[in-house]
Formats: structure tokens, C-alpha cells, sequence
């Protein structure tokens, strides 16, 4: 009789831990649960980019400060108007391109 209930007991048990572990699964892969376990991720994903980005950062100005004390040039950074290229002066000489024009006349066969 105890081993009947002992049985019946451990397959009741097992049943309801099977069952359980079966409704968990389903949960997590309903649509619902997917799209939040993805944009979970991504959000996850985007703050480690945004926390690799800060280190690139900070290591590339540590370097840059490195690299001007080793050359002897001025210490600190720069300030921003600096670091911009100079505009670039137009060639007033040229003439301006028109439209119309055919630049390569050798090419035409109308003319021939």
C-alpha cells in the first residue's frame, strides 16, 4: 500500500513539475514574449555600443595627448575652430562648366 503512495505521489509530483515547466516554455515563446525579449536585447546591444564608443573616445584623446607630448607640441587639446580644415579656395581662373556643351569634340560623328 506505501509503495502504491509512494508511486502515485512521485508521479503527481512530476506531473505537475512537467506541466509547469511545459507552460513556462509556451510563455516564452509567445510573440508577446519574443518581441520584449528582443527589445530587450537591443536596448542591452545599444548601451554596450554607447559604452565602447565612450572608451574608443577616451582612449583616443589619452593617445593624442601621448602622441603631442612625445612630438613637443602644445599640450591640452585643441580647441575646435583649430581642428577644422581650412576652406578651400576656389580656382577663379576655370571657367565655369555649362551645360550643352560638348567638351570632348573629337568623339562626335556628326561632325565628320
Amino acid at each position: 500500500m506505501f509503495r502504491r503512495l509512494f508511486w502515485f505521489l512521485t508521479g503527481a509530483a512530476t506531473g505537475v513539475w512537467a506541466t509547469r515547466k511545459v507552460s513556462r516554455a509556451l510563455r516564452r515563446l509567445s510573440p508577446d514574449s519574443l518581441a520584449a525579449t528582443a527589445a530587450d536585447r537591443a536596448l542591452e546591444t545599444g548601451a554596450r555600443l554607447r559604452e565602447f564608443a565612450a572608451d574608443v573616445r577616451s582612449g583616443m584623446a589619452q593617445r593624442e595627448g601621448e602622441l603631442q607630448d612625445a612630438l613637443g607640441l602644445t599640450g591640452g587639446e585643441p580647441d575646435k575652430a583649430a581642428r577644422r580644415p581650412a576652406p578651400r579656395e576656389l580656382d577663379t581662373d576655370l571657367p565655369a562648366p555649362r551645360r550643352g556643351i560638348a567638351y570632348n569634340t573629337y568623339d562626335r560623328k556628326d561632325e565628320h
